[in-house]
């Protein structure tokens, strides 16, 4: 046996391992498996690189830990909320989460997600009045800030941001900043130089660990979330960055929504963050103490839950949440988002609805942010025209929002797009809101946005031209990876 037969032989035994590796360590779907396969098969070796680049399975690996939550009794309150609503004792003090309990119970059980009723929230959708309002609070917190964005730019809004922060650093309050290693790829060690002589702390999620290799890239912390003294929270899709102000001129204007919280909900969110925290900081890990969690009177009459999911997650908790909204729809369907890429589960509950007589509306961006999955979301789109979905086009620039709301009496907002990244790879934070007033006044943003919008017809997309046809086809097969 000569040389190169040895060595062909050794990459064809330590392929199989690895296709081992992959159908009986992972456990995947099977046409997850099977597609894997096919890339070991073509692409012996170098298959396997990617495998580890970009379909790395979290689920059986703890991630996310803080031994003193149990200090706050979380545990118990949930426990307590799950033995109440399955035994009917539970008092609910608002109608839209007492009819929607099962779904209540649903994110209690799978996600610890702890039910609270005496919350205010307002609903931003203007870039200048959310960094307005949030540098407002920025400027009057006493304690700490906790601040976690996917997207921090090296702009005008960045720098300004951080020299806001700098500032509370140095009159002595604690700021804490988590930034996603791949979405704030522009940062640089000078960005937070003053910052951190100030005594504020900075810290990468998923930091590379080899020079221009990062084995988790495929993994993004997409949460954007703000706790200011335990006493106010931000959750939404805003970043940070000029574009979100409206001043890049590829987007022109940008429309997003975000909500500030008041009331017991923040502490939902604080612990998230703690959790996210402690994940990415080996030296200044976050221990317990009581001003984390002060106590707050009622703030509102609100009911909300705080939901999250990600790739080390049994189940997609967000995903499932917008089916079980979707299929309890007895009138209406409003939807903003600015990528429609559904998996099959997501999709069959939206055409169910439509064809059952439900109204669906579904609103997207008129240009392209990334333009794969632009075309992907007009393939699926399409689909959704034929059952009897109405199609609007924002055309005022780029809507970037994450919302729905059912019946006006039921919504979600938050960061979690409708496409595969965000179910199945992104960890993700959403807000559950059981409120027919904040409900319906989302039904009134979508409306007002119907102004600078316009209807996708069903023969316009039947009549849109072949080379169009040829992108969504592209596009749709390269779905779940984009």
């Amino acid at each position: 046996m000569n040389f190169s037969s040895m060595i062909l032989g050794l990459i064809l035994f330590l392929n199989f391992i690895f296709a081992l590796v992959v159908v009986f360590k992972e456990r995947r779907d099977a046409g997850a498996t099977w597609a894997w396969l096919l890339v070991l098969s073509f692409i012996p070796i170098a298959g396997f690189m990617l495998y580890l680049l970009f379909a790395q399975n979290f689920r059986h690996v703890r991630l996310f830990h803080w031994g003193d939550l149990k200090k706050i009794g979380v545990e118990e309150i949930i426990l307590e909320q799950i033995e109440q609503i399955q035994t009917g004792s539970y008092q609910f003090h608002n109608a839209s989460a007492s009819k929607n309990r099962d779904l209540i119970y649903m994110h209690l059980n799978n996600n610890h997600s702890i039910f609270t009723e005496n919350n205010a929230v307002d609903i931003i959708t203007d870039g200048q009045e959310k960094f307005d309002k949030l540098f407002k609070d920025i400027d009057a917190a006493k304690d700490y800030i906790h601040i976690q964005y996917y997207i921090i730019q090296n702009d005008n809004l960045g720098k300004k941001l951080m020299n806001l922060l700098t500032q509370k650093a140095r009159e002595g309050v604690k700021v804490r900043v988590l930034y996603d290693q791949l979405g704030s790829k522009k940062l640089t060690k000078r960005f937070f130089r003053e910052f951190r002589a100030a005594g504020g702390l900075a810290e990468a999620f998923f930091p590379s660990r080899l020079r221009l290799i990062n084995l988790r890239l495929n993994y993004r912390n997409h949460r954007k979330l703000v706790i200011i003294d335990g006493e106010i929270g931000y959750v939404g899709g805003f970043n940070v960055g000029d574009e979100y102000l409206g001043l890049n001129s590829k987007f022109g204007y940008w429309r997003d929504t975000h909500l500030r919280i008041s009331g017991s909900a923040v502490y939902a969110m604080q612990i998230r963050f703690i959790l996210d925290w402690n994940q990415a900081s080996h030296h200044h890990s976050i221990t317990y103490s009581p001003n984390l969690f002060p106590r707050v009177g009622p703030s509102g009459k609100i009911g909300m839950q705080i939901v999250t999911s990600g790739p080390d997650s049994e189940f997609e908790h967000i995903k499932n949440g917008y089916i079980k909204m979707i299929t309890s729809a007895k009138k209406s369907i409003y939807i903003q988002t600015p990528y429609f890429i559904p998996d099959a589960s997501l999709l069959d509950a939206l055409r169910i609805a439509a064809l059952s007589g439900v109204e669906v509306k579904i609103m997207i961006p008129d240009k392209p942010d990334h333009i794969f999955v632009y075309w992907a979301t007009y393939s699926y789109i399409g689909e959704l025209l034929k059952t009897g979905a109405t199609i609007y086009l924002y055309n005022n620039g780029f809507i970037h929002a994450k919302t729905i709301v059912i019946d006006g009496e039921l919504a979600s907002v938050g960061t979690a797009n409708i496409d595969y990244r965000s179910f199945k790879l992104n960890f993700e934070v959403n807000s559950f809101l059981y409120d027919d007033r904040i409900s319906q006044k989302l039904m009134e943003v979508f409306e007002e946005d119907l102004r600078v919008s316009r209807q996708l017809t069903m023969q316009e997309y039947l009549e849109r031209p072949r080379w169009i046809r040829i992108k969504e086809s592209v596009s749709r097969l390269l779905s779940p990876i984009l």
